[in-house]
This record gives structure tokens, sequence and C-alpha cells, in this order.
């Protein structure tokens, strides 16, 4: 749907026409559930003469379709960025406040500015640049669904460098959610350093392992 002038989209050319002269970056998080490692968020600026077929939910795509597209997306986006809020600052702040940290160093990480942000969800990071809140954009607006994308092979990325720090939990399968795999290593081993100290499992754990 296309949007005039007066609804913010830009200046008028000479036959009436609106030019949409914003430059709006999608941004989305991935990590918000696991019990271990950062979370992540990115941001994307497409580039409406370089689409990229097939972009949708992260969640959505094979890991393989994943990688792809996120080396599609790295190739011919106008700009993206990538950022992390630490296991540290999850704990210190809470996890959605930390997620919107993350997505917050994510655009201002980006090689040029923004004039709109279009975030997933239904919660706004502060930012210098207008913010549109899509609960469920990873599927409707394909400037998240890129940044959902790069997120995701992020952080998936960073647990498999964990994976090779602390191989006996697993985090190369279960990329840190609370699978029962997961779980019952938690209670067998305890947290190791990249754990949520924050989350409700692993602070049992804690307490179990307490003579």
């Amino acid at each position: 749907m296309s949007r005039r002038a007066a609804d913010g989209a830009g200046p008028q050319g000479a036959l009436g026409l609106a030019f949409d002269t914003r430059v709006v970056c999608g941004v989305d998080e991935a990590g918000r559930g696991p019990l271990a490692g950062p979370v992540v968020a990115a941001a994307v600026i497409l580039d409406p003469a370089r689409p990229i077929e097939g972009l949708r939910d992260s969640k959505q795509l094979s890991a393989a379709r994943r990688d792809e597209l996120a080396g599609a997306i790295r190739a011919r986006a106008l700009g993206w960025a990538v950022a992390r809020a630490s296991v540290a600052e999850i704990d210190g702040l809470n996890i959605l406040r930390a997620s919107l940290l993350a997505m917050q160093r994510a655009v201002a990480a980006l090689p040029l500015a923004p004039t709109l942000a279009r975030v997933d969800g239904n919660q706004p990071p502060t930012l210098a640049c207008g913010v549109e809140l899509i609960v469920g954009g990873d599927a409707l607006e394909p400037c998240i669904s890129a940044a959902s994308i790069l997120a995701k092979t992020a952080r998936d990325a960073d647990l498999l460098a964990l994976h090779a720090l602390h191989p006996a939990y697993g985090f190369d399968r279960h990329k840190g959610y609370p699978t029962a795999e997961h779980l019952g290593l938690l209670r067998r081993l305890g947290p190791c350093e990249a754990h949520r100290r924050s989350f409700a499992p692993v602070r049992r754990a804690i307490e179990e392992a307490r003579p």
C-alpha cells in the first residue's frame, strides 16, 4: 500500500506522486527464551533495488536456508548490524530490558541512520528514530524477517562457540533452550559461566547443588 506525503512518507513529485524518503530498518532479536548465552539483536535496511527472495520468520526456515539468506542479506542490504546483551547484562537488567538494549545497540551500529525502525513485538527500544511496533512482524515485514534471520544465525554461531568451551552441556544441539536434555545436564553438572542465573531452572540447579 502506497503512503502519501501527508502521512510522512516524503515530498511529492511534479506529477503529484509521493516519494518515500524514509530510511526504514527492521529490528528483531533471538535468544530471549534460552537458559544460556547472550541475547542477540539485528537491524537491517533492505535495498529496494536488490530484493531478496524467500525472506520470512527465521523459525520457519531450515538452518541451511537461514545461512544462505543471511549471506544474501549481508551482501545486498543497504546496511545491517548485529549486537548483543551479555549474560551478565541479562541477569542484571532482566531479559526484556537486555533484549531492548541489544536492539538499541544494533540500530546504533548501522552504517546509515534510519528514520524509522520497524520492531518485532510490543515493547519499544529507546531509539533516536521513530519506532513502529509490529507483533509477529518477523512473518509480515521483509526487513524484520531479514533482521530475524541475521539475529538467529549470529546467535547459533555464538552457541557453537560456547559448545567448544563447554562441550559437556550440548549447546551445539539445544542452543541453550530448556530442552529435556539441557535440563538434565544442568541438574547433573550444575551451571557453567554461560548460564543465566536469573532464570528459574538455573537458580534451582544452583540451589539443588548446595550441601
